[in-house]
């Protein structure tokens, strides 16, 4: 985990000159922690950023424990992901905000969605660009069925369980109508937890919109304003400027998820266990790395 202490590039004078004035050397400007939340939410593996509650805990604690600032920003560019790890962050902000009686704000780059915007429901205040993507508040299960292939390659599939139910929705085997049904009462029940946190979270502002919010439909960030979704088109800088002054500064918080830093807790192997375990993790990362570009892909991006 890395705090960058510097200002971010788009913040503040471009003139060296300007930089090193005794009025900026000793600006009394207000420090404004960003906190950047970017990628799929889920397990993060080397061909995925994902975003985890045990990879974000550091940061957004560093983030609410900056002395006399008065707010955070949620720099958010997510599609969305796990629903869990996704209420996890937004209750661990929500908890900060709380004890540490600071403002939060949230401002959307290309896409909030689902999970996404989860995680700017999370914020007192939140903003997008209006060609963002917000909203998609539902609830998505996909994979691959392997069934044919399996046949193809003349495998075969061998599983011991102990419970009935044990063995549903394996990607080797025919779908069968009953665990689809299971699966979707299960669904119903994590979007009605989804739609009543977004309600709680935005209160009269959606009001007017009604249930129509919630059939995992996205919208631009000007249809999502109108919706009461967003308060506001603007970006992070000018708006902190508006309520800040033009002193304000931006403290990036971030997360360095390098390929081995993830990997450096393989512990210890042969060098024959290494290779094995290697390229069967690296297996798992290529299919969830294009899990990842299939859920992007929903949105064009």
């Amino acid at each position: 985990m890395r705090v960058d202490s510097e200002r971010l590039p788009d913040i503040g004078p471009t003139s060296f000159w300007d930089r090193i004035s005794p009025g900026r050397l000793f600006s009394r400007g207000e420090v404004i922690p960003v906190l950047r939340l970017f990628g799929t939410i889920g397990a993060a593996t080397p061909l995925r950023q994902g975003l985890t509650i045990a990879g974000c805990a550091t940061a957004i604690e560093r983030a609410f424990n900056i002395k006399n600032a008065p707010a955070i920003v949620l720099q958010i560019n997510s599609p969305g992901g796990s629903p869990v790890q996704s209420r996890l962050i937004y209750e661990r902000i929500r908890l900060l905000a709380r004890q540490k009686n600071k403002k939060v704000y949230a401002f959307a780059e290309d896409v909030a969605a689902s999970g996404g915007y989860m995680l700017a429901c999370a914020a007192d205040e939140i903003y997008a660009d209006g060609s963002s993507l917000v909203g998609s508040i539902g609830v998505l299960s996909s994979g691959f069925g392997f069934v044919h292939l399996i046949h193809k390659l003349g495998v075969e599939r061998r599983v011991y369980t102990s419970g009935e139910n044990k063995f549903q929705l394996d990607p080797f085997k025919p779908e069968k109508p009953e665990e689809i049904q299971r699966l979707k009462r299960i669904q119903e029940i994590v979007h009605q937890d989804f739609i009543a946190l977004v309600k709680e979270s935005r209160g009269d502002r959606i009001t007017a919109a009604g249930d129509s919010l919630f059939t995992g439909e996205f919208w631009s960030g000007r249809q999502a304003l109108e919706l009461g979704l967003i308060d506001g088109i603007m970006d992070m800088r000018t708006k902190m400027r508006a309520v800040y002054g033009d002193d304000v500064r931006l403290k990036l918080i971030s997360t360095d998820r390098g390929f081995f830093r993830r990997r450096a807790g393989l512990g210890s192997f042969s060098g024959a266990e290494y290779g094995i375990s290697f390229a069967k993790g690296f297996a798992d990362d290529l299919i969830s790395a294009l899990e990842e570009r299939a859920i992007w892909a929903r949105f064009g991006l």
